[in-house]
């Protein structure tokens, strides 16, 4: 009875227990072996144990697999081809943080090292860093130490253990991202763990070009979600990895490859993220590993702190967000959408920022007036006029709709023509007073003189360190948080600011993050410099005799 009830979990767990993929879609001539299925989970039930957690009981315990687990490991082993040899050759298991990756990791590669047969095989886990590829190691290490039957047939050393024959038998390695000495590797396992945190992608094609002469090699990607940065491998293996998922079997469409098992655990983005039901749907192992209170608070810490929305996200429900740290809560933006009346600040005071990137990129400037204890911003964009669409296909923001709404200026060429926006700013300062224009010195010299010598604008540089960007930026926090700042619902600067990083210092000052920040911010930039122009300047109160006369009593 107990094996017809395993049997009947395992057919269940390999059919509907990877989120949204049918293996047997894909299967094409490959053939699914219970039995070898059923083995792989025993041994790792048996011989794999915990490594830590000794302080809750766990460390040395006998690692029972959860049913996600089950799913993963059934359909890896148990999937072969007609000639016997496994089906699968690469999977991705993308799962937040804290649901036992390191310790999945390291019993497949016990599993394989034990189990395989494979001769001489030579299995590896990597990671960016040297720390982060060891954590593996320790814990392989740590599981064959604590059974006496898997340590009877090891060798475990500093920086390598060998099971079995030491020619003929299986050898592990932890190795770390100096890609370019590893290819001279023969990989029959690679367990490529935090992709996220690499930067390019030279090691994970190192490995994988290493396995290509293996009869059944195999890949695995362990990750939590990266954020939109290009050249990263992480996405590039998740977007592959849903293509899979949703393909449904059908080989005429993207995502068709019967060979790459995709492990996706994610939220949705239109879901509701401070949802307890949401943080299950992406955590599979809350209530295991995971205490849903400690959830819990970090999902309060990120409801309190904006700059941490980002890291919960992207860590806890595997969202992939715009840029590593969110600076600004778009709620509290989007409720500053009070409609800017131009006309109505027609010959009233203004203080402007100016930031112009590269020449074939974004520009923008934004004028900022003060009302009463309100900020009031007016933005202009440019861009290369050859260049939009190829912006708009890359990046997916409505380039040519904003020029044909005149939101954003096209400057003939494929260069920005900075005559035109000198011209530009020249007919603002006929309409509006600009006290002073602040400008961001990178690429900006040569316009921001000619402003200054031949236009007569007061134009004054404005750093972007820490000493001149936190206060601009922690005021322009307090305005959109208290409601005293109106962009009007610009999409063009709405789309910056949803971008925008910030990067702090030990001292918690910040400054806008170009390099974590997910494509333009220049609007942003330009709008903060202008908010630092504008509150150097002292408020002018209007005297109570400017709506009435003389009361005498």
């Amino acid at each position: 009875m107990a094996t017809a009830t395993l049997d009947y979990e395992l057919q269940r767990l390999v059919r509907t227990g990877i989120p949204g993929y049918d293996p047997f879609a894909q299967a094409g001539d490959c053939v699914f072996d219970e039995e070898k299925a059923a083995s792989a989970v025993a041994f790792i039930e048996r011989y794999c144990s915990h490594v830590t957690d000794w302080h809750r009981g766990h460390g040395g315990q006998p690692m029972l697999l959860e049913p996600w687990q089950r799913a993963i490991v059934a359909n890896l082993w148990g999937w072969l081809r007609p000639d016997g040899m496994r089906r699968y050759r690469e999977c991705l298991i993308f799962i937040p943080r804290k649901n036992g990756k390191t310790l999945l990791a390291a019993a497949l590669v016990v599993l394989v090292m034990y189990m395989d047969g494979e001769r001489g095989a030579q299995c590896y886990s990597s990671a960016s860093e040297r720390d982060q590829a060891r954590l593996c190691f320790h814990v392989v290490s740590g599981m064959i130490g604590h059974n006496a039957d898997l340590a009877a047939h090891a060798t475990v050393q500093r920086s390598d253990i060998n099971v079995g024959h030491p020619i003929r038998g299986a050898h592990y390695r932890a190795l770390s991202a100096e890609a370019g000495s590893k290819h001279g590797y023969n990989a029959h396992l690679v367990v490529n763990d935090e992709l996220h945190t690499q930067r390019t992608r030279a090691l994970t094609d190192a490995l994988a070009t290493s396995q290509l002469s293996k009869p059944q090699p195999l890949l695995i990607h362990l990750t939590t979600s990266d954020y939109e940065r290009e050249g990263s491998i992480c996405n590039t293996k998740h977007d592959y990895a849903s293509s899979v998922r949703d393909n449904g079997g059908d080989p005429n469409k993207p995502g068709h490859d019967p060979a790459f098992l995709p492990v996706i655990y994610e939220a949705d983005r239109a879901d509701d993220w401070t949802d307890p039901e949401v943080w299950r749907k992406a955590n599979p192992n809350l209530g295991v590993s995971i205490s849903e209170e400690a959830l819990a608070r970090e999902c309060q810490r990120a409801q309190e702190e904006p700059e941490f929305e980002n890291e919960f996200k992207r860590l806890h429900l595997n969202l992939r967000t715009e840029q590593a740290f969110r600076w600004m809560p778009m709620a509290a933006w989007d409720a500053c959408d009070t409609p800017v009346d131009a006309k109505a600040l027609l010959g009233q005071p203004c203080w402007g920022g100016l930031d112009l990137a590269t020449v074939s990129d974004m520009a923008a400037f934004v004028l900022c007036f003060k009302v009463g204890e309100q900020f009031h911003l007016l933005p202009w964009f440019w861009c290369p006029e050859e260049t939009a669409g190829v912006r708009q296909r890359k990046e997916r923001q409505p380039y040519l709709t904003w020029a044909k709404a005149g939101l954003l200026e096209l400057t003939p060429g494929n260069r920005i023509v900075y005559s035109h926006i000198r011209h530009r700013i020249n007919e603002l300062g006929k309409q509006y007073k600009i006290q002073a224009i602040a400008y961001d010195s990178w690429n900006a010299s040569t316009i921001s003189q000619q402003l200054h010598d031949e236009d007569g604008f007061e134009c004054v540089e404005f750093r972007q360190g820490f000493n001149s960007m936190n206060e601009p930026m922690k005021h322009v926090m307090r305005l959109v948080l208290g409601g005293e700042l109106c962009h009007g619902g610009n999409p063009v600067l709405r789309w910056n600011a949803n971008n925008l990083a910030a990067k702090k210092d030990a001292s918690d000052n910040i400054r806008p993050d170009k390099e974590h920040s997910w494509e333009k911010i220049d609007g942003m930039v330009a709008a903060i410099m202008s908010v630092g122009m504008a509150m150097q300047a002292p408020v002018k109160r209007r005297s109570v005799y400017e709506t009435r006369g003389l009361v005498v009593g």
